[in-house]
């Protein structure tokens, strides 16, 4: 196994390096929580750029916590997976009540680490989108497909390391992709990472504090 990153913060200065042509050019960084706002601080902080949130949430197939069918983000935007949801035969009844769970959770969330903070303005603007890796890319397709409808000038998927084939699937949403590493095999994005410590909800609040 090849650890790649120190930890998140680590990943995210050398995410910034990829991403430096865009400093002098007003972008705004969107971040997945948790552990994607640890990573995309340190973009926003070596940018000079503001820092808001998204937050997609996976679609579970029924009994399979793990296994994702899709994903929802805060404005309902759903992706599914046409194919799993065929094979597995999921009922609609229970795409609309996980739907609608996972809705709440994302509100809950965006409460907790926003309260009443004004969300960052995207439209006509750079937009980056990092998290802490990706490995089937449900929640970040969602994330791109709602930041779409926000009409920003440019999506920029930035992340430290994903497998090649969910890589080059994503190419297919966003504007262009940086992805610092695409190892085979892969298993589990906290495999390439020597301290992948789960993220707190303090820790997001705190980071989110720090920008207004």
């Amino acid at each position: 196994m090849r650890v790649m990153f120190k930890d998140r913060k680590e990943a995210g200065r050398l995410l910034a390096k990829a991403l430096s042509e865009y400093k002098d050019k007003n972008p705004v960084i969107l971040a997945i929580p948790r552990g994607g706002v640890v990573v995309a601080y340190e973009v926003a902080k070596a940018l000079n750029a503001p820092l808001d949130l998204i937050i997609p949430r996976k679609i579970s197939a029924p009994d399979q916590p793990e296994l994702a069918i899709g994903a929802v983000t805060e404005d309902g935007t759903t992706i599914l997976n046409q194919d799993i949801l065929q094979y597995l035969r999921v009922p609609d009844d229970y795409i609309k009540a996980e739907v609608k769970r996972q809705e709440e959770e994302i509100k809950r969330r965006i409460q907790k680490y926003l309260g009443d903070k004004p969300r960052v303005p995207i439209k006509g603007k750079i937009v980056i989108l990092i998290d802490d890796g990706v490995a089937t890319g449900a929640t970040i397709r969602a994330a791109i497909a709602s930041i779409r409808k926000r009409k920003p000038a440019l999506i920029v998927l930035a992340i430290p390391v994903g497998p090649i084939d969910t890589i080059e699937e994503l190419r297919k949403d966003a504007d262009r992709v940086i992805c610092l590493m695409t190892p085979e095999p892969f298993f589990a994005i906290g495999q390439f990472y020597e301290n992948f410590e789960q993220t707190s909800d303090e820790e997001v609040i705190q980071i989110l504090n720090k920008f207004g």
